[in-house]
Order: structure tokens, then sequence, then C-alpha cells
């Protein structure tokens, strides 16, 4: 390799260590003969256009810029997926995977969620990719917002995320860049499988993907039951129920409404244990008569009483031996009665 195309290799590998990565994956690849950068692209995200991502995340346009050439080692930018466990904050899980809790509104927002309320408890959220950008002379917040997410509005989050309040970018600044919209395609994520990129996701956004389209059923869900579609009402929250691991929440609302379903369509068994999956999900959830009608509060009530512990068996032969020594005492001088 000539020194021309070490130069950005070697200024590639300074900078990565001079700027944490927060919890972004990526996963490599090793650039075969006849292979361009445009083709690497569009074979792992669907989309031509994402090579421009492929430079920035290899500093190929550094020191002048850098061809690739077959054998050489390259970093695919990957998100990568959290389940969210007891107690955790959106403030928390960015300075955990991000680095600072002031990107806790990035992350949020990465999730179509609100900085202000707190992530469900098993919901499965998405962590962005810090891509690293070594900026030039023109560059300004705006150019960098525009050139990886095709909008200059998100020039305020890449302020925020790199605590620039306001202060232009200087030639030669990194500037972290959070992305989140880096979907695989099958050829993408069948790479990342081999080269262990998604062993430390929960389910390589499974159960986002699960948890996304279930609530995208729990308002039809709720009109079913509402309107007295029972026998809708079971379908669609089995159906939901099996999309895979689905958040607490929405484990409970869909049980919730099952056993509204089951109960009026006489199904007691079925009422009983979805109200207990509904109350394990949610332990918090109060059986209240006023809202609930006495069929459902009965179910519930069932599905959560102790079971009596079957009657002792009694022992003949203890009994018959009580019953000699009782004979016994009554006639202590051995005479009958």
């Amino acid at each position: 390799m000539s020194s021309r195309r070490l130069v950005p290799l070697i200024f590639f590998v300074a900078f990565s260590a001079a700027v944490p990565a927060g919890d972004a994956r990526a996963f490599p690849h090793v650039v075969q003969p006849g292979e361009t950068l445009a083709e690497i692209a569009e074979r792992t995200y669907g989309k031509v256009e994402m090579e421009r991502l492929l430079v920035a995340a290899n500093a190929l346009d550094a020191g002048g810029g850098v061809s690739i050439v077959p054998g050489m080692r390259l970093e695919i930018p990957a998100v990568s997926f959290h389940r969210v466990g007891a107690g955790e904050t959106w403030a928390g899980l960015a300075t955990e995977h991000l680095g600072d809790p002031d990107r806790s509104d990035v992350l949020a927002i990465a999730n179509d969620a609100m900085p202000w309320i707190a992530p469900a408890l098993g919901q499965e959220i998405k962590l962005p990719y810090n891509l690293r950008h070594v900026a030039g002379s023109n560059d300004s917040t705006l150019a960098i917002a525009y050139k990886y997410t095709g909008d200059r509005d998100q020039a305020w989050m890449l302020d925020k995320y790199n605590h620039l309040r306001g202060r232009a970018i200087r030639r030669g600044d990194v500037v972290l860049v959070p992305l989140w919209d880096l979907a695989l395609t099958e050829a993408g994520k069948s790479e990342a499988a081999q080269a262990g990129a998604v062993t430390r996701a929960e389910s390589g956004g499974r159960g986002r993907d699960a948890q996304k389209r279930a609530e995208a059923e729990l308002p039809l869900l709720l009109a079913d039951v509402r309107q007295g579609r029972w026998v809708d009402a079971v379908a669609r929250g089995n159906k939901v129920l099996g999309f895979g691991e689905l958040a607490r929440a929405q484990v409970a609302q869909v049980n919730r409404h099952l056993t509204e379903a089951y109960v009026a369509l006489d199904a007691t068994g079925l009422a009983e244990a979805a109200c207990g999956a509904w109350r394990e999900a949610d332990p918090s959830a109060e059986l209240d008569p006023i809202e609930l009608s006495p069929k459902i509060v009965n179910a519930c009530t069932a599905s959560r009483a102790p079971v009596a512990p079957p009657p002792p068996v009694p022992d003949a032969g203890a009994d018959a031996g009580k019953d000699a020594g009782a004979a016994g005492r009554r006639d202590p001088r051995g005479t009958r009665p």
C-alpha cells in the first residue's frame, strides 16, 4: 500500500482513539477484489447513497482521500439494541450507551418517544451509531446535518449532542453524528451476524419490531372491545401476543382486553388465565368495581385465589392402632364393657 493510502488510515486510528464512541455498534468487512464502496453500500443498506457514510466512518476522505483496495478492512456502521430494565431512564441509558446524560433527548427521539416520559419496562430500544465526522474548512452544523440526515433542521441536535452551545465548528474538529436510520438488508444482517456484531444485542432488533407492530394494533384491539366485537378482539389480541417480545406494559394491556373479551364470551377459564397474565405484567393493576364489571372482577379474583390443599389421606394402620389403644384405655382390667 502506498504512503498516500497509509496517511488516512493512520489518521483514522488516531482520532478514533481520541473520541469516545459510546456504545455504538459496527461490524467489519474485508474488501473483495472488484468491489466498490457503492456496491458495498447497496448490498448492506439497500441504498447506493449510503456510500458517503462508509467514506466518513472509515476516514477515506481524510488526507486528500483514499481508494479502497482488496484486503482492506472497513467498518460498517450499524445500530444496536437494548431491553429496558427496571428503573432505567433515558438519561441513565444515554450515559451508559452514548457517553453523556445530555444525549437523552436524542436517544428518546431515536425511539419515537418523548424524553420526559420514561421508557417502558421490557421495551427494546435502538442505540444510535456515533459517526465521527472530521470538520473541513467550510463545515457547519447545518451542512453536516444535511450531509448525513438529509435534514438541516437536525443542526440543533448536533449542537446539543456535541456541547457546542452555538460555537462555530472549526477545521479539524471531530463532530459526533448520532445515526439511527441504519436498517440493514438481509445480506447486511447476515454479514453482521457472521461477524458477531449482534451478539451483544438482545434480539437483533426483533423485539423492537414486535413492539412497534403491537403499538399499531393496540388501538384496533381497544376498538374491537369497545364495540363489542369479542371474537375479533380475541383473534387480534392473541395475534399481538404472538408477535414476540413485547414490553410488559403492552403484555398487560393486551391481556386486560382479552380478559374482558373472554368474560363476554363466557370463556371463564381463559378469562382467568388472561387476567392472571395481565396482573403479572402489571402488579399495580387494581380491580376497580366501578370500572370493571362483576364478572371481570370475579374472574380476576379466581385467578389469584389460593388453591386449598387436599385433605390428608388417613392412615388405616394408624387409625387401627389408635382404636386399639382407646379400647385398652376404656377397659384397663381387660374385661369387656
